[in-house]
């Protein structure tokens, strides 16, 4: 699963990241109110987690703005001020829940679950052909067989099992599974992929991972000869 966390303090920020990056999540950062808007807008998520007290555009703003703009995805609002005119205005801003600073990393983990089990459009399973990966168990099988993956090789499926069909350039894998920081150069998309074929693909009749050359990756169900 996907977040974007829009804080510019980046203790809080790092600290946010890795506790989820721990729990599976797939985290980006933005660090003002334009560019949180921006990323929200160019990029899937599943949650969006946002401080209230941002620079250029505060986090009342963005929310604003991203449910004009038609994205409804959850929200989670942080601030600073434990008071009840700025929690109303929170739900007002149509955030979904809202969290007073300082928190314990699990109620925020707490917060964040919740939020997308009500999500309607929330699916705690993937699948393709034989393939199923559980976004809660982190259980990944294709037909009666168990497959482990670790962290990163689960973030990778994921992504590519949310576009399956799509074929992915490795740079926007880069982007979408590494985070935005990520030597874009690196030939780390190819070496997972080569130990998620081996793990997936070898012993299966269909072959779910296809290389498209000079272009990317992506995962079908192979076509019939």
């Amino acid at each position: 699963m996907r977040v974007l966390l829009v804080e510019d303090e980046k203790n809080i920020a790092a600290f946010i990241k890795k506790g989820l990056e721990e729990e599976f999540y797939t985290v980006d950062v933005a660090e003002d109110g334009p560019e949180g808007l921006l990323m929200a807008t160019a990029n899937d998520y599943d949650l969006i987690i946002l401080d209230i007290m941002l620079p250029i555009m505060n986090g009342l703003e963005l929310c604003k703005s991203l449910r004009g703009k038609g994205i409804k995805k959850p929200v989670l609002m942080l601030t600073a001020i434990d008071s009840v005119e700025v929690k109303v205005k929170s739900l007002e801003s149509c955030a979904d829940d809202y969290l007073t600073k300082p928190f314990a990393f699990l109620e925020l983990l707490a917060r964040t679950k919740a939020l997308l089990r009500r999500a309607s459009d929330y699916s705690h399973e993937l699948s393709l052909d034989d393939l199923r990966i559980n976004l809660l168990t982190r259980r990944v099988s294709r037909g009666d067989k168990e497959i482990m993956l670790t962290q990163r090789e689960f973030f990778l499926l994921e992504y590519l099992l949310r576009n399956k069909d799509h074929v992915l350039p490795r740079a926007q894998i880069i982007k979408n599974v590494w985070g935005y920081d990520f030597d874009p150069k690196t030939n780390i998309v190819n070496v997972h992929i080569k130990s998620l074929r081996e793990k997936m693909d070898v012993g299966f009749k269909k072959k779910l991972i296809h290389t498209v050359r000079s272009e990317g990756y992506v995962l079908k169900v192979e076509d019939d000869l």
